[in-house]
């Protein structure tokens, strides 16, 4: 079983850290069910344990948080579905790789629900989709932009942190970090790319995907 939690508002980010360290904890020690928890926050940078000085473009313009998942720099805000994704490893194989791999295959099959194909590209983390209506690379190839990030981190096999989406959010602020420590491709919206997707409709799908992925049944939660 399997706690999906929906929240409503913006989330603070320092609040939802603690909330989800804690129930990480409480799953570990066999005290909580495992989860899945759904946001959004207030427009914020942060840094994960890859990130370099230099991509943080305009360190005044949102706060930046130091955080210990996996990544370069990344942004979140209204309009992104954030996924905060608790699940217990260990008992899931204890495979990391895999866990990773069906994390982001879990997002192309949510893409795929609106008939965005999302794609993964050796050296850049996260899901990208083709963008034929851009001019073609200096490479003479076809132009390319991020539509969801991934990093996670594991305590005592169990993951925290997740993935974002973008549904509809402000891209321009993008534009104060390298996302990703990736300088050379854009970053795009499901709404960027011309379809008229809410975050409901959004939050249907990932929760239509996951068992394809992960198992389990899912359970709806209040809180996390």
């Amino acid at each position: 079983m399997v706690d999906w939690i929906v929240s409503d508002g913006l989330t603070p980010y320092e609040n939802a850290l603690a909330a989800m360290e804690s129930r990480a904890q409480a799953i570990a020690a066999g005290e909580a069910p495992e989860a899945i928890w759904l946001l959004e926050h207030p427009p914020l940078y942060t840094a994960g344990t890859s990130a370099k000085p230099a991509d943080l473009v305009t360190p005044d313009r949102f706060p930046v948080f130091e955080t210990r998942r996996g990544g370069q720099y990344t942004y979140h805000g209204p309009g992104q579905r954030v996924v905060y994704v608790m699940l217990d490893v260990g008992a899931r194989g204890r495979d990391v790789r895999a866990f990773v791999k069906a994390l982001e295959g879990w997002v192309i099959d949510t893409l795929a629900e609106f008939n965005v194909t999302g794609e993964l590209r050796d050296g850049r983390v996260g899901v990208w989709v083709q963008r034929p209506d851009k001019p073609l690379t200096p490479t003479g190839a076809v132009a390319e932009d991020k539509i969801a990030a991934l990093g996670i981190r594991l305590r005592k096999w169990v993951s925290f942190h997740g993935l974002a989406i973008n549904v509809e959010p402000d891209l321009e602020h993008f534009g104060g970090i390298v996302p990703c420590g990736i300088a050379e491709h854009g970053v795009t919206s499901l709404v960027d790319l011309g379809l008229p997707v809410t975050m409901a409709d959004l939050d249907t799908a990932l929760e239509r995907c996951f068992a394809g992925r992960f198992g389990g049944e899912l359970r709806r939660a209040p809180h996390l």
